[in-house]
């Protein structure tokens, strides 16, 4: 457990990807400060759990990610129960499928302050204490999307466009303090978030579920399967260890070759 004594923070940490990376740094021994929109039982449910099956402690913040202030106090609350954040990952993410004529623009606002605008209040939050500490972690998610675009998701494809070059800018900041910055890029991972969208890109596109699946979502990537979410944590914990010491500034594709035409 090479994490033991360290601590991470994660956006969106509920469910689907954000609940997978949790685990795997719990597994290898951090402590946690997650996030997420949950009713409070099922919150202490899940926060008590986690403590329970891998021994360490979690604390669970209900930060709203389109808040700067709120996404403050979900980093002091981390740094006041463990001294400080180790590892921070930015995870949170909202989806939106429409012509950007048609385009909401609170739906705009909102992924932009959540995908990419909340990534840029925690780094912000947490480099002071790395940097006392010569050592750090972050870690975005990004996506397929911060490569290349898709029609009718302008938002989500502006968002992570931006989260890699946020990485790639904090990356050169602070290359000498100890800390790597990257982002990982998952093609379609089976989640919340990706089910959610089906039925918007069923309207947009005039496609079945099926067809929405098999034509849009995984014809994208050539091997045909989705990306699971172990898969995506398990090159976060990796990024964790002194063998990636060297990787930083980079988004590193997790997309069954999609980026690769």
């Amino acid at each position: 457990m090479f994490l033991k004594d360290r601590t991470a923070a994660i956006t969106g940490s509920t469910s689907g990807i954000g609940l997978a990376y949790a685990r795997a740094l719990a597994a290898e021994g951090a402590n946690l400060v997650i996030n997420g929109i949950m009713a409070p039982a099922d919150a202490e449910k899940l926060r008590t759990d986690l403590e329970a099956e891998f021994g360490i402690k979690v604390v669970f913040s209900p930060a709203d990610m389109t808040k700067p202030a709120e996404i403050a106090g979900f980093i002091a609350e981390g740094e006041k129960v463990f001294g400080a954040i180790d590892i921070l990952v930015n995870n949170a993410g909202i989806q939106f499928v429409s012509p950007i004529d048609e385009f909401p623009i609170e739906k705009w606002d909102q992924i932009i302050a959540i995908n990419l605008s909340s990534a840029f209040h925690t780094i912000r939050a947490v480099l002071p204490k790395m940097k006392e500490k010569g050592w750090g972690r972050i870690i975005n998610t990004a996506s397929a999307h911060a490569f290349v675009a898709s029609p009718f998701k302008s938002a989500y494809v502006a968002a992570k466009h931006g989260v890699a070059g946020l990485t790639k800018t904090v990356a050169l900041e602070v290359a000498t303090k100890g800390i790597t910055v990257n982002a990982i890029a998952p093609g379609y991972v089976w989640t919340p978030l990706v089910e959610k969208q089906i039925p918007d890109t069923m309207k947009a596109r005039g496609l079945t579920k099926e067809q929405v699946i098999n034509d849009v979502l995984l014809d994208a990537q050539p091997t045909k399967q989705f990306v699971t979410v172990e898969q995506v944590a398990a090159l976060a914990v990796f990024l964790c260890t002194d063998s990636a010491k060297s990787i930083t500034g980079t988004t590193l594709p997790m997309d069954g070759g999609w980026t690769a035409a």
